[in-house]
């Protein structure tokens, strides 16, 4: 399930899922600027979330999902102070923004970050992102940025 928050006077609700048409739609519709994704993913692969060669190709095959134009090569570099937070880190720019992700070591977890002010399909997106990685759980967030 994918959530859609939205700002509220008493701060962020949770709108019923819609699908990718819809969100592009009201994309389009609401003249936002951007469109932002949370994907958080649990249990992943641990050999490919632990593997830069890996990391790099999930990004290149994201891009080309999503139709977003690579600015550069992405920046994949594994480090962490701590246990907990060890793991690589990923930034890719894209022309209409960024793409980051972020992969625990200790839990197999993986956070990513997709925003673009070009529309894309998010949840086509987030089940790519759960297939490539190999989780069993995924968490989704989707925000207009106006």
């Amino acid at each position: 399930m994918i959530d859609i928050l939205v700002p509220t006077r008493e701060g962020i609700a949770t709108a019923p899922a819609k699908s990718d048409q819809e969100i592009m739609e009201e994309f389009k519709s609401r003249n936002a600027w951007g469109l932002y994704a949370s994907v958080d993913l649990k249990n992943c692969n641990p050999e490919t979330i632990r593997d830069a060669g890996k990391i790099r190709e999930f990004v290149i095959q994201l891009c080309d999902l999503i139709k977003m134009k690579r600015f550069g090569e992405p920046q994949i570099i594994n480090f962490g102070p701590c246990e907990r937070v060890a793991g690589y880190s990923m930034t890719q720019l894209i022309e209409t923004s960024l793409i980051s992700a972020h992969f625990a070591n200790e839990t197999n977890s993986a956070y990513l970050d997709i925003f673009s002010c070009k529309e894309y399909a998010p949840q086509l997106t987030a089940e790519f992102c759960r297939e490539f990685f190999g989780a069993d759980k995924m968490t989704v967030h989707i925000a207009f940025r106006d």
